[in-house]
């Protein structure tokens, strides 16, 4: 089993803290895996190896664990001969009905160690975070990063142009390194994934009885990456296809979508006037593949893709994300993280004077210093325009791993 070092190196000083540690994520992100990882760490002291009880809702030997009264009997029929420390971990925790009140009252008890994993954001809706309140963090996952993808596929410095088009292509979820990269096999198995998240995550728990209209709405989500979104210009697509649908439902649909984690919302901030902004959001993909298997893969949607795999880097380093407006201008991104912030525009290519001065002259024009980068996928890098830095996507996404960096430079993290 691989390791998933971002996520283990956030959990490990978590360890026997009072806090619950809640994993948040899309299915087949590599949630169950984490957990497993985790109580490995813990198995391989002796005296903590008889501490752990592990329930897996998607595992029928857990079928009759469906309320929280049959959790918390369960449970404490495990712990009964225990002594000490003991650990928890539950997989899909949302699959039982009203988790939280047992979960809650192993936590006041005191010597009860908590990880649970969800595939919704209900499952930290306003009411039970009220009821878990101060006891919990949220450790979001996301699928594998490009690095990450490298180590699943053990691929070396010499083929990591090869590896990046496999990722463009496929995207990031952990099992594919079962697989042949080979189209039919791999979007088969993205297929598989994207049925279950909406059957399981937005049909069944929201009881949408419109289905062909959900993956009407998913289909335009999926096919409008790095566009301006708004409900309305859904809606007045659909009628267009002549299928009536509101404002109001496109956007329940949306939510549902966004709640499994299947996509994730950037909002738009008017750098000018320090302002969020209620209208005219992005959307982004929980992972690239699902696109793909949906629609197919098309090299022309190159520079929305390549939007998407920032975003997702950008959220897996902890970063809040943001669209920015400047005047009529448009900015990619803004991160921020603590006292950090810095602004992104992203392209496929710089190739030609018109396109280098619309990608670096909105950067320019912004009022602050704050760093200010544009990542392409240019071969060969000209001089940095005026102190915004030009930087090739791959040394972007492999930041974190100075072994594989294709050049020294840079220092965005």
């Amino acid at each position: 089993m691989y390791k998933r070092n971002l996520y283990q190196s956030k959990i490990a000083p978590l360890i026997n803290t009072p806090v619950i540690k809640v994993i948040t994520g899309m299915r087949r992100a590599g949630k169950s895996c984490l957990l497993k990882l985790i109580m490995d760490d813990l198995a391989a002291h002796p005296a903590d190896a008889g501490r752990i009880v592990y329930i897996n809702k998607e595992s029928l030997e857990f079928d009759f664990i469906r309320t929280y009264e049959s959790l918390y009997a369960f449970v404490k029929e495990k712990f009964q001969p225990v002594e000490g420390p003991k650990y928890l971990f539950i997989d899909e925790i949302q699959e039982i009905h009203l988790w939280e009140k047992a979960v809650a009252s192993f936590f006041s008890e005191g010597d009860v160690d908590i990880y649970i994993t969800g595939s919704n954001a209900d499952l930290l809706s306003s009411e039970i975070a009220t009821l878990l309140s101060g006891r919990y963090i949220e450790i979001p996952v996301y699928t594998l990063s490009f690095d990450e993808f490298l180590t699943f596929q053990e691929s070396d410095q010499q083929n990591l142009n090869s590896a990046f088009s496999d990722y463009l292509k496929y995207g990031g979820f952990p099992a594919l390194h079962h697989f042949v990269m080979n189209e039919t096999i791999v979007y088969q198995y993205i297929s598989s994934i994207y049925d279950t998240i909406l059957l399981k995550d937005v049909i069944r728990r929201n009881n949408i009885r419109n289905v062909r209209l959900l993956e009407d709405i998913t289909r335009y989500i999926f096919d409008n990456i790095g566009n301006i979104f708004s409900s309305k210009k859904v809606s007045d697509f659909l009628k267009a296809q002549k299928i009536s649908v509101g404002i109001e439902t496109v956007q329940n649909y949306i939510s549902y979508l966004h709640d499994a984690f299947a996509v994730h919302k950037a909002s738009r901030y008017d750098i000018k006037g320090k302002r969020f902004l209620e209208l005219h959001e992005k959307y982004y993909l929980g992972d690239i593949g699902l696109r793909h298997a949906l629609l197919g893969y098309r090299e022309g949607d190159i520079s929305g893709v390549l939007e998407n795999i920032v975003f997702l880097e950008l959220k897996r380093r902890g970063y809040d994300v943001y669209i920015g407006k400047l005047g009529d201008m448009e900015i990619d991104f803004i991160a921020e993280k603590a006292n950090r912030r810095f602004y992104i525009q992203v392209v496929y290519l710089l190739a030609s004077d018109r396109t280098i001065d619309r990608e670096f002259s909105s950067l320019l024009q912004i009022p602050d210093n704050y760093p200010k980068y544009v990542i392409s996928m240019d071969p060969f890098f000209g001089t940095d325009v005026k102190g915004v830095k030009r930087m090739h996507i791959m040394d972007f996404l492999l930041q974190t791993s100075h072994s594989r960096r294709r050049t020294p430079g840079g220092n965005l993290v």
